[in-house]
This record gives structure tokens, C-alpha cells and sequence, in this order.
């Protein structure tokens, strides 16, 4: 069976992993500066940033395109896709999936599995590869079905701790569900987010004073969490627009974890949109090229 992959923009895939597995990514529209631009295509990450110190205005996002979606859908048809497994930014920041899923009703074409990431960032990108890979090793004898099932046990592993310097840009687009715990901040509080594992939406759980010890609360949330855990993982630190703090954080974590794989990636436009400058967060999800795509 041919399997096509769709994903959004979202998902920080490089370029050259877009080539290679032949992923369709649909760019989400992100409005600054009075204009509107889409990632991964018409800005890029840096440029972004730097329109975001001098704008006057929080930077807005919309939902990608159904109808180029739709359009992605039909091309892997014509390519011979026999299913297509669309994998997409969390529904609790988006209504993206909900409203694809929607559309699909009457589409006419080969099986969609469309799978809510329940988050977004290179953790969905990983989601993604881990499809795209498992495609690639099996072949014609590839599963829609097993994948899926695969997906949503990488899906369950995956973890993570945020710093933001404000909380402006969350509360404003509605993406902090307890928003009013946290409101009003003083200067050099720290709010730690996550998402909850229940409800999926982002969530401030605690507030720590000045930056030195919000790194070492997330180290010691790290070690309590990553502990219980008995299977390899990979381990993200994610920036916005702070590479040189990421690789310290990175560095730090790799001298106490050396067994972990490693890697820095960054918040692009869309999420950053949300999180805003500075932001930065340590992340880890189940190391899927040591658990499930090693061996026959």
C-alpha cells in the first residue's frame, strides 16, 4: 500500500527531510506588522523575530488553508496513494483538524487518517519522520492502521516544560486555559508552562523567580519525569529566537543524561506568535528509532 504523509508548517521539518519522504506541509498564515506572511515560505524564523520587537500589535495566526489541504490530498492521489495520514498542530490551539475532519465527510478519494498531534513544534515534526521512516522501511507492506497505532504511543511519550517572559501573547489569543491564576505577574516571575495531560491545552503550573531557577526546577521536573520512564528518548530543547541559552541548556542536560540523543530546535513564526521572544523549553518524547524502527 502507498502512504502519502500531510502535515503544517508548524512542524519544523527541514527542508531536505520534506525532499526525501516526499511530505506535503500546508503553511499556516501568520499576520504581523499589519501584513500577512506564510511560514515556511515568505518568512522565516529570524526575520520574524526581529519584525516582532518593533511591532505595535500582538501577531495574529490563522488556520491553514482546507481547501490547499484538500488540493495536497488530491495530488498524493494522483501520485497513487492508496491512504494518507495527515498529521497536525494540537486542536486546542487550532480548530484545524476539526474543521478538516468536517470537510473530509464528502471528500472523494483515497482514506485520510487525519491524527491530532496534541502538540505542535518539532515534537509533531518527529511524529511525522517516525510515519514517514516506517513508510520507507516497509514499503508496499505498509500499514495505515499499525502506523497510527505507533503514532499515538510516541504521542503518549512525549513531554514538556516551558518558559515564557510574559504571559501577554497566550492570554490575548486565548491559549492559556487558567490564565487567571497567572495574570498580573511581577517583574522576574517566571511562569513554568505544560501541557495538561488530560485536557491537551497549554497550562501555567507554577511561577518561579528569575530565569537561574526556573532552568533548575525544570531540570529536577525533568529528572522525576524522564525516571520513571524504561525506554529511550529523545530529548528537545526548543528556543524562540535564544539559541545560545538552548545550547547551554542542551550541554547541561547532556553531561547529566549522556544516553539520551540530543537536539535543538526552535519555535517558528506560528508558535511564537504565542509564546513570544525568549521563550524556551526543555521537551522529550520516546526515542522511536531505538523502540520502533530497529531490527526486522
Amino acid at each position: 500500500m502507498k502512504i502519502g504523509l500531510v502535515t503544517d508548517s508548524s512542524s519544523t521539518l527541514f527542508p531536505e527531510e520534506i525532499k526525501k519522504y516526499n511530505i506535503e506541509v500546508v503553511s499556516i498564515p501568520v499576520e504581523i506588522g499589519g501584513k500577512t506572511y506564510h511560514e515556511g515560505e515568505d518568512i522565516s524564523t529570524a526575520e520574524f523575530y526581529d519584525k516582532l520587537k518593533t511591532s505595535k500589535k500582538l501577531p495574529k495566526t490563522s488556520q491553514p488553508s482546507i481547501a490547499e489541504t484538500i488540493d495536497r490530498y488530491r495530488k498524493l492521489a494522483d501520485e497513487g496513494c492508496d491512504a494518507i495520514i495527515s498529521i497536525h498542530i494540537t486542536s486546542t490551539i487550532s480548530g484545524f483538524v476539526s474543521n478538516l475532519k468536517s470537510e473530509l465527510k464528502s471528500f472523494k478519494g483515497p482514506k485520510v487518517y487525519v491524527f491530532d498531534s496534541w502538540i505542535t513544534v518539532r515534537l509533531m515534526g518527529h511524529l511525522v519522520l517516525y510515519a514517514a521512516k516506517q513508510i520507507e522501511k516497509d514499503g508496499d507492506q505498509s500499514d495505515p492502521e499499525q502506523i497510527i497505532d505507533n503514532l499515538k504511543k510516541i504521542r503518549a511519550s512525549i513531554g514538556e516544560y516551558f518558559i515564557v517572559n510574559d504571559l501577554q501573547n497566550l492570554v490575548k489569543g486565548g491559549r492559556l486555559s487558567n490564565a487567571g491564576a497567572f495574570i498580573g505577574n511581577v517583574l522576574k516571575i517566571k511562569p513554568l508552562l505544560t501541557f495538561d495531560d488530560d485536557s491537551h491545552k497549554i497550562v501555567a503550573f507554577e511561577k518561579v523567580r528569575s530565569i537561574k531557577r526556573a532552568n533548575a526546577r525544570i531540570e529536577e521536573l525533568f529528572q522525576r519525569d524522564v525516571s520513571k520512564l524504561d525506554y529511550p528518548i529523545k530529548v528537545l530543547v526548543i528556543q524562540g529566537n535564544d539559541e545560545e541559552e538552548a545550547e547551554r541548556w542542551m550541554q547541561n542536560l547532556k553531561e547529566k543524561y549522556p544516553d539520551f540523543s540530543y537536539e535543538i530546535s526552535y519555535f517558528g513564526p506560528v508558535v511564537g506568535t504565542h509564546l513570544g521572544d525568549k521563550s524556551i523549553g526543555v521537551t522529550w518524547l520516546m526515542d522511536y528509532d531505538k523502540v520502533l524502527l530497529s531490527g526486522d
